[in-house]
Protein backbone atom coordinates (compact mmCIF):
# COMPACT_ATOMS: atom_id res chain seq x y z
CA UNK A 1 0.00 0.00 0.00
CA UNK A 2 2.87 2.38 0.77
CA UNK A 3 4.26 1.94 -2.74
CA UNK A 4 0.87 2.62 -4.33
CA UNK A 5 0.48 5.80 -2.27
CA UNK A 6 3.94 6.99 -3.25
CA UNK A 7 3.25 6.34 -6.92
CA UNK A 8 -0.01 8.27 -6.69
CA UNK A 9 1.74 11.18 -5.00
CA UNK A 10 4.38 11.36 -7.73
CA UNK A 11 1.77 11.38 -10.47
CA UNK A 12 -0.40 14.00 -8.81
CA UNK A 13 2.49 16.29 -7.95
CA UNK A 14 3.78 15.99 -11.51
CA UNK A 15 0.41 17.00 -12.91
CA UNK A 16 0.25 20.01 -10.61
CA UNK A 17 3.71 21.17 -11.59
CA UNK A 18 2.90 20.84 -15.29
CA UNK A 19 -0.20 23.04 -15.04
CA UNK A 20 0.33 26.34 -16.90
CA UNK A 21 0.65 29.40 -14.71
CA UNK A 22 -2.38 31.23 -16.11
CA UNK A 23 -4.60 28.18 -15.65
CA UNK A 24 -3.29 27.73 -12.13
CA UNK A 25 -4.06 31.34 -11.22
CA UNK A 26 -7.60 31.13 -12.62
CA UNK A 27 -8.22 27.89 -10.75
CA UNK A 28 -6.97 29.44 -7.52
CA UNK A 29 -9.43 32.31 -7.79
CA UNK A 30 -12.24 29.82 -8.41
CA UNK A 31 -11.46 27.70 -5.35
CA UNK A 32 -11.13 30.79 -3.18
CA UNK A 33 -14.58 32.01 -4.19
CA UNK A 34 -16.10 28.60 -3.46
CA UNK A 35 -14.34 28.38 -0.09
CA UNK A 36 -15.46 31.89 0.85
CA UNK A 37 -19.07 31.14 -0.07
CA UNK A 38 -19.05 27.83 1.79
CA UNK A 39 -17.69 29.38 4.98
CA UNK A 40 -20.23 32.21 4.86
CA UNK A 41 -22.97 29.58 5.04
CA UNK A 42 -21.26 27.18 7.47
CA UNK A 43 -19.37 29.32 9.99
CA UNK A 44 -20.22 32.39 12.05
CA UNK A 45 -18.21 35.55 11.57
CA UNK A 46 -15.35 35.66 14.06
CA UNK A 47 -15.28 31.88 14.54
CA UNK A 48 -12.02 29.94 14.53
CA UNK A 49 -11.00 28.42 11.19
CA UNK A 50 -7.98 26.13 11.01
CA UNK A 51 -6.27 26.70 7.68
CA UNK A 52 -2.83 26.61 6.05
CA UNK A 53 -0.71 28.63 3.64
CA UNK A 54 -0.57 26.96 0.19
CA UNK A 55 2.87 26.85 -1.43
CA UNK A 56 4.49 25.71 -4.66
CA UNK A 57 1.93 24.20 -7.03
CA UNK A 58 -0.72 23.67 -4.33
CA UNK A 59 -4.22 25.00 -5.03
CA UNK A 60 -4.47 28.57 -3.81
CA UNK A 61 -0.73 29.27 -3.85
CA UNK A 62 -0.96 32.10 -6.41
CA UNK A 63 -3.55 34.11 -4.49
CA UNK A 64 -2.66 37.68 -3.53
CA UNK A 65 -3.54 38.45 -0.75
CA UNK A 66 -2.75 34.92 0.35
CA UNK A 67 -5.37 32.48 1.58
CA UNK A 68 -4.84 32.91 5.37
CA UNK A 69 -4.94 36.71 5.15
CA UNK A 70 -8.16 36.60 3.15
CA UNK A 71 -9.76 34.37 5.76
CA UNK A 72 -8.48 36.49 8.65
CA UNK A 73 -10.60 39.45 7.56
CA UNK A 74 -13.68 37.54 8.77
CA UNK A 75 -12.45 34.68 10.96
CA UNK A 76 -9.97 33.87 13.69
CA UNK A 77 -7.43 31.91 11.65
CA UNK A 78 -5.07 29.35 13.16
CA UNK A 79 -2.19 27.84 11.19
CA UNK A 80 -0.14 24.65 11.63
CA UNK A 81 3.27 24.21 13.23
CA UNK A 82 5.06 20.86 12.95
CA UNK A 83 6.25 19.47 16.29
CA UNK A 84 9.23 17.10 16.74
CA UNK A 85 6.90 14.08 16.99
CA UNK A 86 5.28 15.09 13.65
CA UNK A 87 2.04 16.11 15.33
CA UNK A 88 0.68 19.58 14.61
CA UNK A 89 0.36 22.48 17.01
CA UNK A 90 -1.41 25.67 15.95
CA UNK A 91 -0.76 29.39 16.13
CA UNK A 92 -2.99 32.33 15.39
CA UNK A 93 -2.62 34.61 12.40
CA UNK A 94 -3.07 38.16 13.65
CA UNK A 95 -5.99 39.95 12.04
CA UNK A 96 -4.70 43.38 13.09
CA UNK A 97 -3.43 45.45 10.21
CA UNK A 98 -5.46 43.78 7.47
CA UNK A 99 -7.15 46.01 4.97
CA UNK A 100 -10.67 45.63 3.64
CA UNK A 101 -9.58 43.29 0.85
CA UNK A 102 -7.81 40.95 3.23
CA UNK A 103 -4.27 42.12 2.59
CA UNK A 104 -2.24 41.57 5.73
CA UNK A 105 -0.05 44.42 6.89
CA UNK A 106 1.40 42.66 9.94
CA UNK A 107 0.60 38.93 10.01
CA UNK A 108 2.41 36.87 12.65
CA UNK A 109 2.10 33.24 11.57
CA UNK A 110 3.82 31.63 8.61
CA UNK A 111 1.06 29.16 7.82
CA UNK A 112 3.31 26.74 6.01
CA UNK A 113 3.78 23.71 8.24
CA UNK A 114 7.08 24.50 9.92
CA UNK A 115 9.14 22.90 12.66
CA UNK A 116 9.03 24.03 16.27
CA UNK A 117 10.42 22.87 19.57
CA UNK A 118 8.20 20.80 21.82
CA UNK A 119 7.59 23.77 24.13
CA UNK A 120 7.52 26.45 21.44
CA UNK A 121 3.79 27.13 21.74
CA UNK A 122 2.89 26.81 25.43
CA UNK A 123 -0.42 28.67 25.05
CA UNK A 124 -1.23 27.69 21.48
CA UNK A 125 -4.78 27.56 20.16
CA UNK A 126 -6.23 24.09 19.57
CA UNK A 127 -7.69 22.53 16.47
CA UNK A 128 -10.45 21.20 18.74
CA UNK A 129 -11.74 24.78 18.99
CA UNK A 130 -12.07 25.26 15.22
CA UNK A 131 -15.54 25.69 13.72
CA UNK A 132 -14.16 24.56 10.35
CA UNK A 133 -10.91 23.03 9.13
CA UNK A 134 -9.39 23.65 5.70
CA UNK A 135 -6.72 21.12 4.76
CA UNK A 136 -4.34 20.50 1.87
CA UNK A 137 -4.44 17.26 -0.05
CA UNK A 138 -3.28 15.63 -3.25
CA UNK A 139 -6.49 13.69 -3.87
CA UNK A 140 -9.75 12.71 -2.21
CA UNK A 141 -11.92 9.69 -2.96
CA UNK A 142 -15.71 9.76 -3.25
CA UNK A 143 -15.95 8.49 0.34
CA UNK A 144 -13.74 11.29 1.66
CA UNK A 145 -10.42 9.50 2.08
CA UNK A 146 -7.64 12.01 1.61
CA UNK A 147 -4.18 11.45 0.16
CA UNK A 148 -1.63 13.76 1.79
CA UNK A 149 2.12 14.04 1.45
CA UNK A 150 2.84 11.06 3.68
CA UNK A 151 3.83 12.47 7.05
CA UNK A 152 0.60 11.57 8.84
CA UNK A 153 0.53 14.91 10.65
CA UNK A 154 -2.91 15.96 9.47
CA UNK A 155 -4.41 12.54 10.22
CA UNK A 156 -3.26 12.91 13.82
CA UNK A 157 -4.63 16.43 14.05
CA UNK A 158 -7.96 15.54 12.46
CA UNK A 159 -8.47 12.76 15.00
CA UNK A 160 -9.09 15.54 17.53
CA UNK A 161 -11.77 17.27 15.44
CA UNK A 162 -15.40 16.65 16.34
CA UNK A 163 -17.67 14.84 13.86
CA UNK A 164 -19.89 17.89 13.45
CA UNK A 165 -17.02 20.12 12.28
CA UNK A 166 -16.64 20.49 8.49
CA UNK A 167 -13.21 19.42 7.21
CA UNK A 168 -12.68 20.61 3.64
CA UNK A 169 -9.83 19.78 1.26
CA UNK A 170 -8.88 22.14 -1.58
CA UNK A 171 -7.98 20.30 -4.79
CA UNK A 172 -7.25 20.76 -8.47
CA UNK A 173 -9.67 19.42 -11.06
CA UNK A 174 -9.07 15.72 -11.60
CA UNK A 175 -8.00 15.10 -7.99
CA UNK A 176 -11.46 14.34 -6.57
CA UNK A 177 -13.13 10.98 -7.05
CA UNK A 178 -9.93 9.03 -7.55
CA UNK A 179 -9.11 5.82 -5.72
CA UNK A 180 -7.14 6.57 -2.55
CA UNK A 181 -5.45 3.66 -0.74
CA UNK A 182 -6.66 3.94 2.87
CA UNK A 183 -5.01 2.83 6.10
CA UNK A 184 -6.60 2.58 9.57
CA UNK A 185 -5.09 5.87 10.74
CA UNK A 186 -6.32 7.86 7.71
CA UNK A 187 -9.00 10.42 8.53
CA UNK A 188 -11.67 11.37 5.98
CA UNK A 189 -12.71 14.88 5.02
CA UNK A 190 -16.34 15.96 4.93
CA UNK A 191 -16.10 18.00 1.73
CA UNK A 192 -13.88 19.10 -1.12
CA UNK A 193 -13.52 22.21 -3.25
CA UNK A 194 -12.35 22.06 -6.87
CA UNK A 195 -12.25 24.81 -9.49
CA UNK A 196 -14.99 23.36 -11.70
CA UNK A 197 -17.24 21.66 -9.12
CA UNK A 198 -16.98 24.21 -6.34
CA UNK A 199 -17.88 22.82 -2.92
CA UNK A 200 -18.92 19.16 -2.82
CA UNK A 201 -20.30 17.79 0.44
CA UNK A 202 -19.26 14.24 1.35
CA UNK A 203 -21.40 13.90 4.46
Amino acid sequence: MLESKQAARRALLGARTAMPGAARAAADVAVWKSLRDFLIEAVDEGATVAAYRPFGAEPGATLEPELPERLAVVYRVILPVLLPDRDLAWERLAAEGTDGDGAAQDGTASGVVRKAGADALPEAPRIEDAAAVVVPGLAVSHDGMRLGRGGGSYDRALARVGPEVPVVAILRDGEFGVEVPAEPHDRPVTGVITPSKGFVSLR
